[in-house]
């Protein structure tokens, strides 16, 4: 038992750790010039009552409402730093939900197994959410944040269920089943400000997503194959040593 949790975990860290890294610089070079850009026309905005609240955009185009004194790390070194930070502990994260699956699955992985979990990872976490939610640059008009966390959440667990049953009973009731499942969230409708709109122009605002997008499938290909590939790897190590 003792020795299935170390390949869990051994799996979980070496996949997240290297995939956070892969995403990070795949942020340094994409999405935080795009976002360094926003910030410009966020500056020049008139200044806002301390008590208001502002969107702030981490380099994974995902973003959080905060109060306009709240503190940030510097730019430069400090922000890209907590950048990482925050890379290898989302990637970790990530990690040892696709080795839990590949475990309650039971039917091992592989590398080419490995990039299948990844792409229903991004479709889940990433693509599904961002159909109502895209992703957004600073200065950007949002809807409360526990508004859009609930409808996020719901996405995730409507999309991670529609692929379930799609996968486990594959037969026409099954698949619609499933599109039910993940047409639910967006039927419903993500949650919106009533005056939408953004400090950046919209053509920046566009390649933003597409950018943020393009990265989180890369990130969710990288840390898919490599879930997979440890677990292989250290999974047949151990069943040889038991």
């Amino acid at each position: 038992m003792f020795g299935y949790l170390r390949v869990f975990l051994m799996v979980a860290l070496l996949a997240g750790v290297a995939a956070g890294v892969v995403n990070w610089g795949l942020q340094m070079l994409g999405t935080a010039p795009l976002i360094l850009a926003a910030e410009v026309y966020e500056a020049s905005a008139p200044a806002e009552p301390a008590a208001q609240t502002t969107t702030h955009t981490h380099e994974d185009g995902s973003a959080h409402t905060h109060d306009a004194e709240a503190w940030a790390p510097a730019d430069g070194w400090e922000r890209n730093l907590y950048t990482l930070g925050a890379n290898l502990v989302t990637g970790v994260g990530y990690a040892f939900l696709l080795t839990a699956a590949i475990v309650f699955f039971g039917k091992g992985a592989d590398w080419r197994r490995g990039i299948l979990w990844g792409l229903a990872g991004f479709a889940c976490f990433s693509l599904a959410p961002s159909l109502g939610l895209p992703p957004e640059l600073p200065g950007t008009e949002a809807a409360p944040l526990v508004e859009r966390q609930i409808w996020w959440i719901g996405t995730v667990i409507a999309t991670a269920a529609g692929l379930y049953v799609a996968a486990r009973l594959r037969n026409i009731a099954g698949y619609a089943i499933a599109v039910v499942l993940i047409a639910l969230p967006h039927v419903i409708g993500a949650p919106h400000p009533e005056t939408p709109g953004g400090l950046a122009p919209e053509e920046l605002e566009q390649k933003f997503i597409l950018v943020a997008i393009a990265v989180s499938l890369v990130f969710w290909l990288v840390l898919g194959m490599l879930t997979g590939a440890f677990f292989k790897r250290y999974a047949t190590d151990e069943a040889a040593a038991a």
